[in-house]
């Protein structure tokens, strides 16, 4: 029976985020174990009323310190470009850097300033909080991953083990090798290389699978570009004998983006969401 489009975008959901999206406090609190010996050291600088000349004194006796100072500017990593006088500066943060050099880039990146005027009282609640701020940048790849892994134990409910019978971020080329198949239609003869977060393997067809989720109510551009390359996609594949790409998406962004889901929707018959995996339409489709 075909499916109503309207209703089934009705089901989608606005968001599949758990208590650990918004801030992965492990990874946080890991982070900053790692320096916590070295801010602590730093922290004596707090309040200095002669900043330069402490600073200075402190990293010849604790050059390990050094490492400490990019995340006070909420950069990973040990290097800093700066552009100083239409004079391009690459400061790596290692035991050699010279103390003078590295004393000019705390006064002028307002470090010293922070330190001593008691902006702040501890530099270690003050890199948990930098930490923080940093890994909320991250919250849209674990997104992905959120929807992967909703994806992933469905796929195990249906009784595919990893490995075996489902294979993760896996490309044409190695689907090709393995199971000697045929996939130029999806290459541009070799020429792309497209890579699926599962792959699945039945007695009797290779299932091809994609998934994404966008939540919220907006998306634009990416959205219908998604939506349209996704409906190449499964043009394509329609030519090879037993493959079958599949789209596992969902996310009430799409109503942004309706027009251009309802064509792909119109013309692919392995579309599915959340919704209909949880009523099991993969052990139906997999069988």
């Amino acid at each position: 029976m075909k499916r109503d489009f309207k209703e089934w975008l009705n089901q989608f959901r606005v968001s599949i985020s758990n208590y650990t999206y918004y801030v992965d406090f492990v990874k946080v609190y890991n982070n900053v174990d790692n320096i916590k010996v070295e801010l602590n050291i730093l922290n004596s600088l707090v309040g200095s009323k002669n900043i330069k000349t402490d600073f200075v004194d402190l990293l010849k006796k604790y050059p390990e310190t050094i490492k400490c100072i990019p995340i006070l500017l909420a950069v990973r990593g040990n290097e800093i470009r700066v552009n100083d006088n239409n004079q391009d500066i690459n400061f790596v943060f290692n035991k050699s850097l010279d103390i003078n050099v590295l004393s000019e880039f705390m006064e002028k990146s307002g470090l010293f300033e922070l330190i001593s005027n008691r902006i702040i009282n501890n530099l270690v609640d003050y890199v948990l909080g930098v930490e923080v701020g940093l890994d909320s940048n991250g919250r849209k790849n674990r997104g992905g991953h959120l929807m992967e892994d909703m994806v992933e134990k469905h796929l195990i409910n249906v009784g595919l083990k990893k490995d075996v019978s489902y294979f993760k971020e896996m490309y044409l080329a190695d689907i090709e090798k393995r199971w000697n198949i045929n996939l130029s239609a999806l290459s541009n003869n070799g020429k792309a290389k497209k890579r699926f977060d599962f792959v699945v393997k039945t007695n009797n067809c290779i299932y091809a699978i994609e998934t994404n989720f966008y939540g919220g109510f907006g998306g634009g551009s990416k959205l219908n570009e998604t939506a349209r390359s996704y409906k190449m996609l499964s043009e394509e594949s329609k030519s090879i004998p037993k493959f079958k790409f599949v789209w596992i998406t969902d996310g009430t962004a799409w109503r942004s983006a309706r027009h251009n889901l309802e064509e792909t929707f119109d013309i692919m018959d392995d579309i599915y969401n959340l919704k209909e995996l949880e009523n099991g339409k993969l052990k139906e489709l997999l069988k």
